[in-house]
């Protein structure tokens, strides 16, 4: 692994946070904590395979029984899927508060076995966020919170959970490695805060960030500070797809994310106020591409990627609006990987609050 200049070490992990497979299996992990994201072989023993639909019941309580903890004290932050083995890692947090610890758990896609991912000496390498917000700074940032934790609010009939954090926590948001980079939004330290980061992978050059603005349809204004929830390439790695919180889809080319400047995203669809996009994914049906966008508060929402392409930038307030969508109904999802052409692997919770790996066929989607 030394043309992709890692070197056997530890890694010390503060905090769990999102997680991505890029080039040769290597998982990405980003540790919002120490605003540091690391590059790690993780030595996956499993053997080249076909991805299969795979399903695994209650996750959650597996997980917690492996790490020997209550299933309350388990927060699966992310999920990825191995590129050759297909087996499944979830970035944990094991407990809550300051207390909490980070853990990277492999699933054996083939018998749905569950380990620990020991970090203790293996290839790895590290790039730290210079502009991350400090460990002092004094903003906050609240989400919509399906999960442990936060504060129980109502909103009208609805009873809503709100997880307020500092700022530092969203320094990473969502990644994605593209084309020789890593893709990495969140927040900075400035005060049009948003950005989205370009950081070369081997690790060997400073990222390079773009400030991002959007038009905000449900708060009817343009925004800077907002970070993205969630995102995925798009066009072949030409450009993404973003979702905010509240929940705006906004398309960004990556010709115009220039370093040091604004970019100024085309908001395409308004998908409801009081709601949090979770992840997002694309996939190709019938030789059509469609996105899907877990969330919060209504079913899985699926677009069609030639009524993106075909929409023009929404700029006034109103109703939820733009490109045409269908919501399927499949409440509680909280992550989502492209398993296979067939397949996308869901993390969903069900009414009771357990937690279950779902595959998802796209042709039925």
């Amino acid at each position: 692994m030394s043309e992709l200049g890692l070197q056997v070490g530890a890694v010390a992990l503060g905090s769990a946070g999102p997680i991505t497979f890029g080039p040769e299996g290597i998982l990405f992990l980003a540790d919002n904590d120490a605003a540091t994201i690391f590059a790690v072989d993780v030595g996956d023993p499993g053997a080249a395979a076909g991805a299969q639909p795979f399903d695994l019941e209650d996750v959650d309580a597996r997980v917690a029984a492996h790490l020997g903890c209550e299933v309350d004290d388990v927060v699966i932050r992310d999920l990825a899927v191995h590129p050759t083995s297909h087996n499944v890692y979830l970035s944990v947090q094991r407990g809550l508060g300051a207390d909490a610890q980070p853990v990277l758990v492999r699933v054996d896609a083939l018998d749905g076995s569950i380990a620990d991912v020991a970090l203790d000496a293996v290839p790895f390498a590290a790039v730290t966020i210079a502009d991350a917000p400090a460990p002092d700074d004094e903003r906050v940032d609240g989400i919509l919170w399906p999960d442990a934790g936060g504060e129980e609010l109502h909103y009208g009939e609805l009873a809503l959970r709100i997880l307020r954090q500092p700022i530092r926590a969203a320094t990473v948001t969502d990644m994605a490695y593209v084309d020789g980079s890593l893709l990495v939004a969140g927040l900075s330290n400035e005060e049009f805060s948003s950005k989205l980061r370009r950081i070369p992978f081997p690790f060997r050059d400073e990222a390079a960030d773009t400030s991002l603005e959007i038009f905000h349809v449900s708060h009817g204004k343009w925004e800077t500070a907002a970070p993205i929830r969630t995102f995925v390439p798009y066009d072949s790695g030409r450009s993404i797809l973003a979702s905010y919180t509240c929940t705006p889809v906004v398309h960004f080319a990556l010709d115009d994310l220039v370093p040091g400047t604004k970019a100024v995203g085309r908001t395409v669809a308004e998908l409801g106020a009081v709601n949090r996009p979770t992840d997002m994914v694309t996939f190709v049906d019938g030789g059509e591409e469609y996105l899907l966008v877990a969330n919060t508060s209504h079913g899985l929402v699926k677009i069609a990627c030639a009524d993106i392409d075909a929409q023009a930038p929404l700029t006034e307030p109103g109703e939820p609006v733009g490109v045409p969508r269908e919501v399927e109904d499949l409440q509680g999802i909280l992550r989502l990987a492209n398993l296979n052409g067939g397949y996308v692997l869901a993390l969903q919770k069900d009414e009771a609050g357990h937690k279950h790996l779902r595959s998802l066929k796209t042709a039925s989607l």
